[in-house]
């Protein structure tokens, strides 16, 4: 977002070494792309922007994997307490991949484990299966298959206060596994990330009116594309945010 530009630049391993949060408590809001420029306006000056090789603003591709009756996706619907993701993410400016897990952890912070994958792979967990085994356990009798796609565009932001993070997700589509597509062009998804208290960004947002919803990018997007499915969770953000 060019609002960016103004501000000082964190390269990746400051940013990593800073604030990698792989246990974290995350805060998520949806507001429209417009109201996001205005946020990023109000920032701190303090507050720092990734750059990689003069880029500020990245690809990501998610793929995300379920088992044919959506275990996944029903655990997150459901609220339940083991829930997980599996997904491959692919930066691709960069063309690097990671195979990753997101599972809950102690009350309810997010904890992600990764591993690093070919980028050839992206579709698929077979080479990294020992990997989603060794982290939830209880996966063994389970078969996995690519299940939605997401793509975006993403701008991340260092903030010194409390060592935290925010990104700022823009253009985003979803495609499932039967082809569907939704994009939203007009929206926008902002991210904190944080040890446990609220951040610089999330009290800007709090004093501009906007509150932290519910939603998964997998499971609020596939529920997106397939109304049959239960979607209680999401069923605000859906009427008024998920529709192309």
């Amino acid at each position: 977002m060019s609002v960016t530009t103004q501000l000082a630049a964190i390269d990746l391993a400051e940013l990593t070494e800073k604030a990698a949060l792989q246990t974290r408590v995350d805060r998520k809001y949806l507001l429209p792309a417009t109201a996001a420029v205005a946020i990023l306006d109000g920032l701190d000056p303090c507050t720092r922007v990734l750059e990689i090789d003069g880029l500020r603003t990245f690809r990501y591709r998610s793929v995300y994997f379920d088992t044919p009756d959506l275990v996944s996706f029903r655990l997150t619907a459901q609220r339940r307490r083991r829930r997980f993701k599996i997904r491959t993410r692919t930066y691709l400016d960069s063309s690097l991949c990671w195979l990753e897990v997101k599972t809950e952890g102690y009350r309810g912070g997010t904890v992600k484990d990764r591993l690093p994958y070919a980028a050839g792979d992206h579709d698929t967990v077979d080479p990294g299966r020992w990997f989603v085994d060794e982290i939830l356990g209880h996966s063994a009798a389970l078969s996995f298959a690519p299940t939605l796609v997401t793509h975006y565009r993403r701008t991340t932001l260092y903030q010194p206060a409390g060592n935290s993070r925010a990104t700022v997700d823009v253009d985003l589509t979803w495609t499932d596994a039967d082809g569907r597509v939704l994009s939203l062009p007009d929206v926008a998804v902002i991210e904190t990330k944080t040890g446990a208290a609220a951040s610089p960004v999330d009290r800007l947002l709090w004093a501009r009116g906007h509150r932290p919803v519910s939603i998964s990018k997998y499971a609020t997007g596939l529920a997106a594309l397939r109304p049959e499915l239960p979607a209680a969770p999401w069923r605000r953000q859906l009427r008024r945010y998920f529709t192309a």
